[in-house]
């Protein structure tokens, strides 16, 4: 069986053609610029040279249909037509309270997906645009929301409710939520299995660090809490977010600056995180790691921030399970980082934690780190949404 995995952004369509039967990635490919002048798809299938179209593309179903054509060209396709295609898995970044399982798509789906273009007002309407542009292109095929909310929707109340008048969850749905679901459900699941961890009691964190950010607690795959909340603005200091912040600062800078609410958040959405504590030196890790070693102390204090917030969540969500058995890295700079990931475990020695220094010098590889006396095993587990995705999309249509 054939899977077409779909990400939509507002102007980007992100894909992958898996084949489940042994999971194997049979093509992949970027839609840019959609609905923008310079539109262009990039197509790379495996075994085969990439393939670059470079047209307007007004609309995303204008999008998906050159990615079928892509997918099923005479010289760079590898499929001979969409009936290859048994199903399609989309990545929806909310469900609200109603969805904490993945589903096959009808219309009260996308009622309530449209029903939270407030809660996930970039990412909302573009997911519901490539599911019917999807609907469009291979009619009759089954299409199944993998929401990035279901993974959050386990925690207990005490986890997700804010400590506001309950009118608001009541009457809005304002509670946490967390996001990277997908991620972390997916990783959370390899490091049981590879750490050799029971799978009902195993106690897993899962640290998903790039320039979004986030950790996560599990007990047996099954979410306890996580650092996002209604929106992926709370938790660990990121890119350009901010993570957590007193909301008062919010009122501070408004009557200061003689800004409006919105664009303060935009500021703590865009502009905060590594990129504002720098300086404004970059959002991209690497280049804040770069300006550091060269002796920039903002950069240097935004890095230690961000080592430091994480630590302080491994250390919470230990105390929230009455321990671990695994810490898992994952995401960009969770896999391609070595040295923060030991100046984060190096937080962590009152757990028992120790690093194999020769076993962390390594990048994208699912590998244990720690010593093997370490009393906690800490792991490189790689994430893999799309595969996720595809297992979700795989279980559902199978019935």
């Amino acid at each position: 069986m054939k899977i077409l995995v779909i990400n939509c952004g507002s102007s980007s369509l992100k894909y992958q053609l898996i084949d489940m039967e042994n999971e194997s990635v049979l093509a992949k490919g970027l839609c840019e610029r959609i609905s923008i002048e310079g539109s262009k798809l990039t197509h790379k299938p495996a075994g085969k040279a990439d393939f670059v179209v470079e047209k307007p593309m007004p609309d995303h179903k204008v999008a998906v249909q050159l990615v079928m054509d892509a997918l099923m060209d005479a010289e760079h396709g590898v499929i001979s037509s969409a009936d290859e295609i048994s199903a399609v898995g989309h990545r929806v970044l909310h469900g609200g309270t109603v969805y904490s399982d993945s589903i096959i798509v009808n219309e009260d789906v996308k009622k309530v997906i449209r029903d939270c273009f407030d809660l996930g007002p970039l990412h909302n309407p573009a997911n519901l645009i490539g599911i019917e542009a999807c609907e469009a292109a291979l009619p009759g095929k089954p299409n199944v929301a993998v929401f990035d909310t279901a993974f959050g929707m386990a925690m207990p109340e005490k986890a997700y409710t804010y400590a506001i008048p309950h009118e608001y969850l009541e009457k809005y749905g304002i509670r946490r939520y967390g996001f990277h679901g997908t991620s972390h459900k997916f990783v959370s699941g390899e490091a049981l299995k590879f750490g050799g961890l029971d799978p009902e009691k195993g106690k897993v964190i899962v640290c998903h660090l790039g320039n979004g950010a986030s950790v996560s607690a599990s007990v047996g795959g099954k979410c306890v809490d996580t650092s996002m909340g209604l929106t992926p603005l709370e938790g660990l200091i990121m890119g350009t977010r901010s993570g957590d912040i007193d909301p008062a600062a919010v009122q501070f800078i408004c009557n200061h600056e003689g800004k409006d609410v919105n664009e303060v958040l935009n500021i703590l959405n865009k502009k905060s995180g590594v990129l504002g504590m720098s300086g404004g030196v970059s959002s991209d890790f690497r280049d804040i790691g770069k300006a550091a070693a060269e002796g920039n102390h903002l950069a240097e204090v935004a890095l230690d921030a961000f080592k430091y917030r994480v630590a302080k969540y491994i250390g919470a969500y230990t105390a929230a399970m009455n321990g671990v058995d695994a810490i898992a890295f994952t995401a960009g700079v969770g896999e391609n980082d070595a040295t923060a990931r030991k100046d984060i475990c190096s937080y962590l020695g009152y757990l028992g934690v120790e690093i194999d220094d020769e076993a962390n010098s390594v990048r994208g590889e699912m590998k244990v780190i720690s010593t093997p006396d370490s009393k906690v095993k800490v792991m490189l587990i790689p994430t893999n949404e799309e595969l996720a995705i595809a297992r979700e999309t795989l279980e559902l249509v199978e019935g």
